[in-house]
């Protein structure tokens, strides 16, 4: 599309480069009419047959003017240039007209591959997030599944209907973050028990992770909020905190004056204000999106976050 723009426009050019050497040439013909000084010029002076005075005129072998003979009305002068010469002058005109088109499509052309670049480069970027994301997926997924397939065939010995329990529900979790991820739910907010959920997701996570040293401390808070959604959001932070913690390890859980704090043992946080990006991740496990869904759905539960980080400890404030 370019190239076709280029061309209109290099060929109107040209057009108008060949009119402006007609018009020089006939103004300098005319002038040489005169004085006679312009020795790439010819003259002749032939019959006068009533043939256009003072206009451009070409034959086969000249580009010519016919101009009057002063006090004489039966010959005229015809000032000639030689067609040859003439067809040099298009030729340089069009060699000029050429590189000029050479160059100027270079320069469109690396216009084009670096706005390509640029244009193309979110794309690109978006693609490798996906194939990363859906790496990640397949890696949080085949933990629990091999899990289950490993305890459904030592059942006949022992009893691991429990572990069973864990992968499945770690399973379903997964799939309502993803869930909750692409879709907008609607909001069905009513008194909850604070309590409730949090020891559900703690009693949740001290099988997973019974390594770990568990402070608990839990008042009877009631909060006027979505339980799905806070569910999600309890889950999250509760899952990052074992998760990212370290061996032997501690996580403390408190709830006091309308305000929840989980804080959790661990290696650091390089970048403490990207945690809660889409995406953004500081180790190879996890989907990075678990974060980014506790920051959406605190948004529209109206629920204040904090994060803190000193040294190796997390902190998560919540306030409803």
């Amino acid at each position: 599309m370019i190239e076709l723009f280029l061309i209109f426009i290099f060929y109107y050019h040209y057009q108008i480069e060949e009119e402006h050497q007609s018009e020089s040439l006939f103004l300098e013909m005319k002038n040489y009419s005169f004085n006679f000084e312009d020795v790439r010029f010819d003259m002749d002076i032939i019959s006068n047959n009533n043939d256009t005075l003072y206009e451009l005129m070409f034959d086969e072998n000249s580009i010519y003017i016919l101009v009057p003979l002063l006090n004489n009305n039966v010959d005229i002068l015809k000032v000639y240039y030689p067609i040859e010469q003439y067809n040099i002058l298009l030729t340089e005109i069009k060699t000029r007209i050429y590189w000029q088109f050479f160059v100027l499509t270079l320069v469109a052309l690396f216009i084009a591959m670096l706005f390509s670049y640029y244009s193309l480069r979110p794309l690109r970027n978006a693609l490798h997030l996906l194939e990363e994301f859906i790496k990640d997926i397949i890696h949080d997924l085949n933990t629990p599944i091999s899990s289950i397939l490993l305890n459904l065939k030592m059942m006949q010995k022992n009893n691991k209907s429990k572990r069973i329990e864990q992968s499945v529900k770690n399973i379903s979790i997964l799939h309502k973050n993803l869930d909750n991820y692409l879709r907008e739910s609607k909001l069905d907010k009513q008194d909850i028990l604070l309590k409730d959920i949090i020891e559900e997701q703690i009693t949740f996570f001290k099988e997973l992770y019974d390594y770990l040293h568990w402070h608990i401390d839990i008042d009877n808070m009631i909060v006027f909020s979505d339980k799905n959604a806070l569910s999600r959001i309890i889950y999250n932070l509760i899952s990052n905190a074992c998760k990212y913690n370290i061996k032997d390890g501690n996580i403390h859980i408190v709830s006091t004056d309308n305000k929840l704090i989980i804080m959790n043992d661990s290696h650091g946080i390089k970048n403490p204000s990207k945690v809660f990006k889409r995406f953004y991740k500081e180790h190879e496990r996890g989907l990075g999106i678990g974060l980014h869904i506790v920051e959406k759905l605190c948004k529209q539960l109206d629920i204040k976050k904090e994060l803190h980080v000193e040294g190796n400890s997390i902190t998560v404030m919540l306030y409803f």
